[in-house]
């Protein structure tokens, strides 16, 4: 009797202390904070934690690459899942800062839109740069670039993002240039001059902005009368202010973050399976519920509800005609690009 429950004492107190260990397991999540952390802690943080005990560190960052190659120069990786913009991500895996994924652990490669599935970063959110305008200065709206530059129908100014990139595919779209073939267009020397000079035609109707709360600014206070602009910012414009714009996604430019594990991360294994977790159709239905960015995978496009995916890039009706941003256009043409446009604004 006494032996028994010698043993039954030990074997409780073993299988105590193998939840202990397992309950103080962690995972360091980095992102860029602001209402996308909030959507992610709703929509992957708190669930993944509660389903497998395995606890979320999040922490913010900005993108500063140094911090992430510095850790693996060192070996001292202290992040195990890093939130990365798709020029971050390509440079990164090709100077070994971060792991190659393995879709085994994840899900079917196949099961993500084009671009989504990459060699070390795996999609969790679409964006995009499209057209936006106030809906009480314009009784007709615009419905593509071409009217954009039509300065006769929509007398007044026009905002463009300062800078080459989105700049040049814009131009070339209001030129007639169909979305599918800008990059082709845009990687020849006649493509490039095509484009400064269906700029040349806006530029005296131009106001630049630079930073992604200013478009909706210049609208609301009827500095401009359109403006490309990222969709996130109008629309949450829209729903938690009130304001009276809308998006035209026709022709819109979008991209992709990106989920990515640090080279030498010693928790590649729960890395990977909060990856898969995130990417699972409901949990990303989820986080587009509380933020208006699209999910990455044709499941949850497919399951969205229709008074969400309206206002996504991600759904059928918005992407149908829209471009992805060739992140490799941009890193093997995008220094010389911008110089040019540089130039081009201060002549």
């Amino acid at each position: 009797m006494l032996k028994h429950a010698r043993s039954a004492i030990v074997t409780g107190f073993m299988l105590s202390a193998f939840g202990a260990v397992a309950s103080a397991q962690s995972l360091t999540v980095v992102s860029f904070g602001g209402d996308s952390k909030t959507a992610m802690e709703k929509a992957y943080f708190q669930p993944f934690e509660k389903e497998t005990g395995i606890r979320i560190n999040a922490v913010d960052w900005n993108g500063e690459m140094g911090k992430i190659k510095s850790m693996v120069d060192t070996n001292s990786v202290q992040w195990d899942v890093v939130e990365v913009e798709a020029p971050e991500l390509e440079r990164g895996c090709a100077e070994g800062l971060f792991e190659e994924i393995d879709y085994s652990k994840v899900i079917p490669q196949s099961d993500f839109i084009e671009h989504a599935a990459q060699d070390c970063g795996v999609g969790t959110f679409i964006w995009s740069v499209a057209l936006a305008y106030n809906k009480d200065k314009l009784k007709e709206g615009p419905s593509s670039w071409a009217d954009f530059w039509d300065v006769n129908k929509y007398p007044g100014k026009r905002a463009l993002r300062k800078g080459a990139k989105y700049t040049l595919e814009i131009a070339l779209m209001a030129d007639g240039v169909s979305p599918k073939d800008v990059y082709s267009v845009l990687a020849t020397p006649e493509g490039v001059d095509r484009a400064f000079k269906k700029l040349d035609e806006l530029k005296p109707h131009i106001q630049w902005w630079e930073s992604g709360a200013q478009p909706g600014q210049y609208l609301v206070a009827g500095d401009v009368v359109m403006s490309s602009a990222y969709n996130g910012r109008i629309s949450q414009a829209i729903k938690q202010d009130n304001r009276p714009l809308s998006i035209v996604w026709n022709q819109s430019l979008y991209a992709l973050d990106y989920w990515a594990i640090p080279k030498g991360s010693p928790n590649i294994e729960n890395a990977l399976k909060f990856i898969r977790f995130a990417s699972q159709p409901q949990n990303l239905i989820t986080y587009s519920s509380n933020i208006p960015y699209g999910p990455p995978t044709t499941a949850a496009i497919n399951a969205l509800p229709a008074d969400i995916a309206k206002d996504l890039p991600s759904s059928k009706q918005n992407i149908e005609n829209a471009i992805a941003l060739d992140v490799n256009f941009w890193t093997d043409y995008g220094d010389a690009l911008e110089q040019r446009y540089n130039a081009w604004v201060a002549q």
